[in-house]
């Protein structure tokens, strides 16, 4: 069964809603960041959610949806991303988001891919499989990151319990309820 056009929307939007919260925890982190490689790295990273974030949020709009539109996911992957956007140390604020909140967030859009009919949604699948191709290179130049300064490799912990919620959360997405009698066409 493939997903209906309400369901890729809301699909879509919160990958947007995910993509946007994560551009401003980075942002949040920056300033409270002492470690300037850090900063590089998370301001870099800023950039790329809002890429991501601004893809799939136009993407929403032609899945008949507000433009932008960012439905909170489920109330526990939210409350696993207000936990990872409240730490403090950088070793954590690294590790967390780079081996733990992005491995997630691509498993999610490789999830997506597979949950849809590749032909009607190309326009959907085009979008996220660009996300996709972001992420390796995000995750490898963290690595890079914390080679180059090894004190700021630690927060295994921290990103392995992050992994360990998120994925408890076998949903991520609230689908809207359809609307009774209506017909839905191919987009």
């Amino acid at each position: 069964m493939t997903l209906s056009v309400r369901e890729r929307a809301d699909t879509v939007g919160t990958l947007r809603h995910v993509a946007v919260f994560a551009m401003e925890t980075l942002a949040r982190w920056v300033p409270t960041t002492p470690e300037l490689e850090a900063k590089v790295l998370f301001g870099r990273h800023i950039w790329e959610f809002a890429q991501h974030a601004d893809m799939l949020g136009k993407r929403t709009h032609e899945l008949r949806a507000a433009l932008h539109y960012s439905p909170a996911p489920t109330a526990d992957y939210l409350s696993a991303l207000g936990e990872w956007r409240e730490l403090q140390d950088t070793g954590a604020r690294i590790a967390s988001c780079y081996d733990a909140l992005l491995p997630d967030l691509t498993s999610r859009c490789g999830g997506y891919i597979e949950a849809t009919d590749v032909f009607l949604d190309e326009p959907s699948v085009r979008v996220i499989e660009r996300i996709l191709a972001d992420h390796p290179r995000m995750i490898a130049e963290s690595h890079a990151l914390r080679r180059e300064r090894p004190e700021l490799d630690g927060g295994t912990a921290t990103a392995s319990a992050l992994r360990t919620r998120l994925s408890a959360c076998a949903t991520y997405v609230q689908f809207r309820a359809p609307v009774a009698g209506a017909a839905e066409r191919l987009a």
